[in-house]
């Protein structure tokens, strides 16, 4: 059985920073890439970014770049999000996703096959 399980979130100041983790089992890092997704009240859920570990390589949302960074460590099946500089609109519930067998990249929710339950990080003064 597949599964993925985010943890990290919390609240922090704007300009703060938060690291995410996901952790994953039941699939091989080889074949999925695994993405973060963020999803505020009444907006659609956006890709942030994704990586494929066995071609190392990585995407970031324009909104992140330079911000965020993502890795991973294939062989404990995690996966990071560091958000640096964070801003009150990125308040959201984030998601960690393993995407469609050989996808790439990633971007849309649309080319993700599975999901954890999402963490919540809310940006608050």
């Amino acid at each position: 059985e597949v599964q993925l399980v985010e943890s990290g979130g919390g609240s922090v100041q704007p300009g703060g920073s938060l690291t995410l983790s996901c952790a994953a089992s039941g699939f091989s890092f080889d074949h999925y890439a695994i993405g973060w997704f963020r999803q505020a009240p009444g907006k659609e859920r956006e890709g942030v970014a994704c990586i494929s570990s066995r071609d190392s390589i990585t995407w970031f949302a324009d909104s992140v770049k330079g911000r965020f960074t993502i890795s991973s460590d294939a062989p404990k099946k995690l996966v990071y999000l560091r958000m640096n500089n964070l801003k009150i609109e990125e308040t959201a519930k984030y998601y960690c996703a393993g995407a469609f067998p050989g996808v790439w990249p990633a971007r849309t929710r649309f080319e993700y096959k599975y999901w954890g339950p999402g963490t919540q990080v809310t940006v608050t003064s």
